[in-house]
């Protein structure tokens, strides 16, 4: 396969072959792309429109998320359908911060910075372990 002559099968012919193989999600960076927030006031309570769509995309669990916003808020809410609701008025720029810092915190690899990660337990410490890179770091609980 490796010749002293100059042929195609040079080192970056054979690279380019092989990642020409493989799917475009693996040297894509931008595939990880979050839903903008859709968010509506209604009289005192705010709901969360597409609530289950972002849950899904980050690959989180909605109660996790929803403990997660609840505590941030400082409020009350539930899940009803594909939408969460709050109690009091809260604004799309403030849910917006906190599904960034969600996302950062939660779903986001410290080590690569890639999204393939999942929670798993280490006795009674939950950690974050990256799919991509093989890292495991302690998460802040949500109390």
């Amino acid at each position: 396969m490796w010749n002293n002559n100059k042929q195609d099968d040079d080192y970056d012919t054979i690279l380019d072959r092989a990642k020409s193989k493989l799917p475009d999600i693996s040297f894509s960076d931008d595939r990880f792309v979050v839903p903008v927030l859709d968010s509506q006031v209604e009289g005192n309570r705010t709901f969360f429109r597409n609530f289950k769509e972002i849950v899904t995309v980050i690959n989180r669990p909605a109660n996790h998320f929803l403990k997660f916003l609840t505590n941030e808020l400082g409020t009350s809410g539930n899940i009803e359908g594909n939408r969460a609701l709050f109690q009091g008025k809260h604004s799309k720029l403030q849910l917006s911060k906190l599904l960034d810092r969600y996302v950062n915190d939660y779903v986001i690899c410290p080590e690569c910075k890639k999204p393939d990660t999942k929670f798993i337990h280490q006795g009674r410490i939950q950690m974050l372990q990256c799919d991509a890179c093989g890292a495991a770091t302690n998460l802040r609980s949500i109390n």
